[in-house]
């Protein structure tokens, strides 16, 4: 079998020997020249010589212009334009729609009194937060020795009001006949809660008349001894300008008036 020929002349002496010896270790380790230094770039000068290579052209010396002077100083609007040059207009019928933004988390650039004026606002446009009880035109009374809690339900609505009367336009004489007969037919047919719409007087010169005139009538004779208790009515049945009237299914006797508050019998529970 034939090997390629192989070019010996590049590999060093040492490593020259015939395959399957030992390289010879003297020779590799002696000098190259017998002043015994060692230099490896004794020839380089000339092979550099021998040797063209491209060298990269030296910089351009500085003009000495500074940055400043090579600053554009034409207008802004000028250059503006100039960058402008070709942009075209976008069609208006294709603009996009506009996303609303996202709300504002709460508590952010609120207006200490915008809670106040909302809050007015609502009151005036739909009566929300106005509380009947809380204004100096309401009013309520109650029989001797009846619990407070029993006036405080009836202005809350607890008890479902039966009947009504409405005495808008009529005098007081005509207003008091009016009265009398609506409280007779109510405890005849056993009806214990009513209303008494008689309006808050507000343009009489002094104080409500029909309005105090009904609270002067179910608090004397014959009805103070029906009435259990009476208070205005809530927003939704008038307000300050009618009331509530709890009735009892039987007259308090006077037997019953006499007796000490903690032997009250209360008939209308």
């Amino acid at each position: 079998m034939q090997y390629p020929k192989t070019h010996f002349s590049n590999i060093p002496a040492f490593h020259r020997s015939n395959w399957g010896e030992a390289p010879n270790l003297d020779l590799a380790m002696k000098p190259s020249n017998s002043s015994g230094v060692f230099k490896p770039f004794k020839n380089l000068k000339s092979l550099l010589e021998s040797k063209s290579f491209e060298l990269q052209p030296a910089p351009a010396p500085d003009s000495g212009k500074s940055k400043e002077d090579q600053t554009d100083r034409r207008p802004d609007h000028t250059l503006f334009k100039e960058a402008m040059a070709d942009v075209k207009r976008i069609s208006r019928t294709k603009c996009a729609v506009q996303i609303p933004s996202a709300p504002e988390s709460p508590g952010a650039n609120i207006n200490p009194e915008y809670e106040s004026v909302a809050q007015l606002k609502n009151l005036v446009k739909y009566g929300t937060g106005f509380v009947v009880s809380l204004t100096p035109e309401y009013a309520e009374g109650m029989a001797k020795d009846v619990n407070p809690e029993v006036a405080r339900r009836l202005h809350r609505g607890d008890f479902s009001i039966q009947d009504h009367i409405d005495l808008h336009g009529l005098r007081v004489h005509d207003a008091h006949e009016a009265v009398d007969d609506f409280l007779s037919k109510s405890i005849m047919s056993g009806k214990r809660a009513v209303l008494i719409i008689h309006g808050r007087g507000l343009s009489s010169p002094a104080e409500p008349i029909l309005k105090s005139k009904v609270y002067r009538w179910l608090t004397t004779s014959p009805w103070h001894k029906w009435v259990i208790a009476f208070t205005s009515a809530r927003l939704c049945d008038g307000g300050a300008g009618a009331t509530y009237v709890l009735i009892r299914r039987k007259p308090l006797a006077k037997r019953f008036r006499k007796k000490r508050k903690d032997r009250i019998i209360l008939d209308f529970i």
